[in-house]
């Protein structure tokens, strides 16, 4: 279906820390440069009928504004919009809220995709370690250069089974084993690091 190791490789994972009113947030980011222009990328990221195909189906008003909901997913609000280079939207699931922040910039060889996602976080956080969502951010952009590379996208259903395949447990070892190193990379203790992204990989996996 794709080579794992390679597109693991083509994405940056960056984690780190904002101060905000509501406290002190830890960030997670996802960056990927894909083989299409501007336009086209912001295209893909903003509008409905391309986010369901390599995402989620989405409803509601995708403009600055506006609510958006993620079929069985987060819902929220677009806080900010400068198309087509930048959006920001709260990612709201439960009493939860955190925040989203994606940037697209012209680069050699396409358009960079970089996606910030912000939270205040706690216990959660103590015992999973940023590969709770980056892991599920991973399996987004790599949603998204399959779509961009053959044009073809992958129903809900289709995902959900895929979501099971050895393919997909490797793919989500690989990416537990890359969140781990970039939150030792942060400053992170290493023996903790390991400890809970071992934990999140194995939720991931059904190992847990």
């Amino acid at each position: 279906m794709f080579d794992v190791k390679q597109q693991i490789n083509a994405v940056s994972r960056r984690v780190g820390s904002r101060t905000l009113e509501a406290g002190e947030a830890r960030t997670v980011t996802v960056s990927q440069t894909y083989d299409t222009d501007l336009d086209d990328l912001w295209e893909a990221v903003t509008t409905a009928e391309r986010i369901a195909r390599w995402f989620l189906p989405v409803a509601g008003e995708l403009k600055l504004g506006g609510h958006y909901q993620l079929q069985g997913n987060a819902g929220g609000t677009v806080t900010a919009c400068e198309a087509p280079r930048a959006f920001d939207a709260t990612w709201e699931m439960g009493d939860q809220v955190s925040w989203i922040e994606v940037r697209l910039s012209a680069v050699d060889g396409g358009t960079l995709f970089e996606l910030h996602h912000i939270a205040v976080v706690g216990e959660h956080w103590d015992t999973y370690g940023p590969g709770a969502v980056g892991i599920g951010w991973d399996g987004a952009v790599l949603g998204l250069a399959m779509y961009l590379a053959t044009g073809a996208g992958m129903t809900p259903e289709a995902a959900a089974e895929w979501m099971t395949s050895p393919e997909a447990k490797e793919f989500y070892t690989a990416s537990g084993r890359q969140w781990i190193e970039a939150d030792i990379a942060s400053g992170a203790d290493p023996a903790k690091a390991t400890e809970v992204g071992e934990r999140t990989i194995g939720f991931y996996t059904g190992a847990a």
